[in-house]
């Protein structure tokens, strides 16, 4: 007789079970809400139209999608004047433009924030919107008000659909060190910054990450980008369970990288489906980013470290209380996203996430979960705390601290 234990095809479906089971509980439990991800109309897209049309001189305007290096060789041979022009008549164009100086991107999102501020006040103005569109045109008002604050530098924006932002905390001309926090599911203009729990949010995770590394080395000049320039999964379902979303989100994060000026060393900090994109991102980073953090990880697309293809030093914390130590760490037929970063097999450096509380509490002041975070972001990797009673995640890095 035979025996169906032993069967692939049974144990396919026992891991896609586990899967749905898993996902159910979550959104059952508060994972997360699933949301509509209208928007209004594609801005971007219609300056990037004539964008391709505009001539300097007898020159054509480079790709949108060319090399970072490319672009800042374009931007390089411009005078003055001419950045200007194009960032005034373009501004969401070159504010999203990675390997453009970056004083001139802060200069062309300040005027898109405007524009669409504009937009979203004449929204709430008129009387036909219904009350649902009416309250998410108050949200945006909000928020690009907020964003618009004189001390802000904002270095990506594009507020098509749910949108996508990138904010620098710190001189990132003048930084020693850079540190890029990747957000997870959910991420999106409206979820950019929260004042209820603010540092589950991306401006406040790089808020506290920011004083954390002042504090862990003052004379180290860093810079903190909190990095919300991708398309995120909305909500619990098939977009959270693959890696199509990262695998886009994943290009955009190699050409940040690449384009960061001078010739700072970077870390990546990779919360929860963050650390999927950074995961499928690993093999395309530039030298210059030394290490990989992620936390609550589902998986990063590997079964191990030598899987990632990278150079960088890979590191992983869990608290004990995350919900996320019960998604089935396995990838089947595109669903899933492999190995448990946390576990000996996989091969991380496994962290301390003391003090942190959940899924969302890794990037809260005071805790063991940030400390080490800011410890790796201002290269003092002696100070970093490992999850065991021994020194076991610090082995082998030599000569590194600042």
């Amino acid at each position: 007789m035979t025996s169906f234990d032993s069967s692939p095809t049974l144990t396919v479906w026992r891991a896609l079970l586990a899967l749905a089971v898993v996902f159910v509980m979550l959104a059952t439990s508060g994972w997360t809400a699933v949301r509509n991800q209208g928007g209004p109309r594609d801005a971007l897209a219609i300056e990037l139209a004539a964008w391709k049309k505009t001539r300097i001189g007898a020159r054509e305007l480079p790709r949108a999608d060319s090399p970072p290096q490319r672009l800042t060789a374009f931007f390089g041979s411009l005078t003055a004047t001419q950045r200007t022009r194009l960032a005034d008549r373009y501004p969401l164009v070159v504010g999203n433009l990675n390997g453009a100086p970056v004083t001139l991107r802060y200069r062309a999102n300040r005027q898109s924030l405007a524009k669409s501020l504009q937009l979203e006040r004449d929204r709430v103005g008129n009387p036909n919107l219904n009350a649902d569109g009416h309250r998410e045109a108050v949200r945006r008002m909000n928020r690009f008000e907020a964003l618009m604050s004189a001390e802000r530098q904002i270095l990506a924006f594009d507020p098509s659909g749910p949108g996508k932002i990138a904010e620098v905390l710190g001189d990132l001309e003048r930084a020693q060190r850079v540190s890029v926090i990747v957000p997870g599911v959910d991420t999106n203009l409206l979820t950019f910054q929260r004042t209820a729990r603010k540092y589950s949010a991306p401006v406040g995770m790089a808020e506290s990450l920011y004083a954390a590394e002042r504090a862990a080395s003052p004379r180290v000049r860093t810079a903190v980008i909190a990095w919300a320039d991708y398309t995120a999964p909305v909500g619990v379902g098939i977009d959270s369970a693959i890696g199509r979303l990262a695998e886009s989100g994943a290009v955009r994060l190699t050409a940040l990288t690449g384009a960061l000026p001078g010739d700072s060393r970077v870390a990546l900090f990779c919360h929860s489906y963050g650390s999927v994109v950074c995961g499928v991102a690993a093999r395309h980073l530039p030298e210059r980013v030394g290490d990989i953090a992620v936390a609550g990880s589902p998986g990063m697309r590997a079964e191990n470290v030598a899987g990632l293809r990278s150079q960088a030093r890979v590191w992983a914390m869990r608290d004990s209380d995350d919900w996320i130590q019960g998604v089935p760490h396995l990838k089947v037929g595109g669903l899933g996203h492999g190995e448990d970063p946390v576990t000996p097999e996989f091969g991380a450096r496994v962290m301390s996430a003391a003090g942190a509380v959940g899924h969302a509490g890794y990037f809260e002041p005071g805790t063991e979960s940030v400390s080490n975070f800011a410890e790796i972001g201002v290269g003092s990797y002696s100070g970093v705390t490992c999850a065991g009673d021994d020194d076991t995640c610090r082995s082998g890095i030599y000569g590194e601290d600042a």
